[in-house]
């Protein structure tokens, strides 16, 4: 798989949940596929992802995350992009939904194999968004 190939993939992984279309998602991710929300926090497989993420992400309905920087290299992708949403759905880390509006960055690596995202690493400061949240 060449290195675009694998920026195209990551692309497409990231507007399916941008769609907030989490069924699709299967199609992306390996059978060994593992979320590390934290260093040593995994969560297995597709279900693990959504279900640690799902609830983020409904706590923005609407939300839009662009690409700002896609980076490849071997068997690994890095994607930087920008977090913008409303909160407006369910609680977010016990807060009720405030209606504030949040804009932050995400740092993710991800790494293929087969030709699918098999670990996909996430760096956020939580904080950040708790902080704007809370203005």
């Amino acid at each position: 798989m060449s290195i675009e190939a694998k920026k195209e993939l990551v692309r497409r992984f990231y507007e399916t949940i941008e769609q907030e279309d989490y069924d699709a998602l299967d199609a992306y991710c390996h059978k060994d596929f593992v979320f590390y929300p934290q260093v040593d926090q995994p969560f297995p497989g597709v279900a693990g992802l959504v279900a640690s993420e799902k609830k983020n992400f409904d706590a923005f309905p609407g939300f839009k995350m662009p690409i700002k920087t896609i980076l490849a290299e071997g068997d690994q992708v890095a994607v930087y992009f920008i977090f913008e949403g409303t909160h407006t759905g369910i609680p977010f880390h016990g807060i009720p939904a405030t209606g504030n509006s949040v804009k932050f960055s995400l740092m993710m690596l991800l790494r293929i194999k087969d030709g699918k995202i098999i670990e996909k690493r996430s760096h956020v400061d939580v904080n950040d968004i708790i902080r704007q949240l809370n203005s």
